[in-house]
């Protein structure tokens, strides 16, 4: 990836969410892009990025919303790498909302493919999730209908010479809308933590770990596929119980003055996480730091990745088969990424878990 953004201009959504956010940062700070262009629909949030960011010459910012196609197509002008992260992600307000999340997620994204074919963008990064691995809600579908869409585009636009595939990943440890700042706060106020199921295991990795994988699979990416991430896995339990022997002291509690109550599940929740399904298998290769699921109608799409990077796997990859993080190793995950600082940062984080349903 060395010297790849040095010479090109990347076009990014959802510049003010989590992973926007520290995309944003890798790009000017650590990889030094010619000009970046990062665009959300948040106001405030956007301000607040602007003013992070104010003493960068490369870095410019644009009130936009992924569903006004002229805009996008107005302000991709002259980008040669678009990143999509902007979606709507919270599974709960998908379920209640299908039509606001079929906006965004779905004609958003159609919006994204039409305004990067009339930019002639080199490539086109769309960002899923592991939810969209047989999803079990709307957000998920929509994130799978995602890929699929950039699949066929792939395909349908190949002669116009743009890169287009999905990146998927997991959980981002410490985001907004993410368990952790709930944990924080209810120790913080010496309440129980709200826990859905014992059982629960889920994919993780940070925000700067996630950029740097975005980064990173761009220029290895051939097109069509969905590239995957390889992640740690972590039982939910073993995290808040790590988190209550890490932080109840620090707020005057003894470890055993913090209890757990399991609450059950959300609706379209799993209590284990998908990254590659059964069926994805027999077309998923192992390419170091990733899986590649390849496309099933593009000829070639095998042998586009080279024998001497490209491993065969056997079994899908999910949080129910891989062996989870110690108690021990979890500890140092939190503590070596930063992860347990105080999660007060202005906005309003409750210590209740609730459900909104109307």
């Amino acid at each position: 990836m060395e010297k790849f953004y040095r010479d090109k201009c990347v076009f990014v959504t959802g510049a003010a969410g989590t992973v926007g956010s520290e995309i944003i940062q890798q790009l000017v700070s650590e990889e030094n892009a010619q000009r970046v262009v990062a665009v959300d629909n948040n106001e405030s949030e956007l301000f607040f990025l602007a003013q992070k960011f104010r003493d960068f010459s490369n870095v410019e910012f644009h009130l936009a919303d992924v569903r006004d196609e002229d805009k996008l197509t107005q302000k991709m002008s002259g980008a040669d790498v678009v990143i999509h992260a902007a979606a709507y992600k919270h599974v709960v307000f998908c379920e209640e909302s299908p039509d606001e999340a079929i906006k965004t997620n779905i004609v958003g994204l159609q919006n994204m493919i039409s305004s990067a074919c009339k930019n002639n963008v080199r490539w086109l990064a769309f960002t899923s999730t592991d939810k969209a691995v047989n999803p079990t809600s709307v957000m998920g579908t929509s994130k799978l209908m995602g890929e699929r869409m950039i699949t066929a585009a792939s395909r349908d636009h190949d002669k116009l010479g743009i890169k287009m595939f999905s990146v998927r990943f997991g959980n981002i440890l410490g985001s907004r809308g993410s368990v952790m700042p709930i944990f924080h706060q209810q120790i913080k106020e010496g309440k129980q933590i709200t826990l859905t199921d014992k059982g629960m295991t889920r994919f993780v990795m940070t925000a700067e770990q996630s950029a740097r994988l975005i980064l990173s699979s761009i220029p290895v990416a051939k097109g069509g596929e969905v590239i995957v991430t390889k992640m740690p896995v972590i039982r939910i339990s073993d995290l808040a119980e790590v988190m209550i022997e890490i932080l109840a002291q620090q707020y005057g509690y003894l470890p055993t003055d913090i209890g757990i109550k399991v609450i059950g599940m959300k609706p379209g929740e799993k209590i284990y996480e998908e990254l590659m399904s059964e069926q994805e298998v027999e077309r998923s290769i192992d390419i170091g730091n990733y899986f590649a699921v390849l496309p099933t109608f593009k000829e070639g799409a095998m042998d586009s990745y080279s024998s001497g990077e490209a491993r065969a796997i056997d079994r899908p990859y999910n949080s129910e088969n891989a062996d989870a993080l110690s108690k021990t190793s979890l500890y140092e995950f939190l503590t070596d990424n930063r992860l347990l600082d105080d999660s007060s940062t202005g906005r309003y984080q409750p210590a209740e878990r609730f459900y909104y349903v109307t």
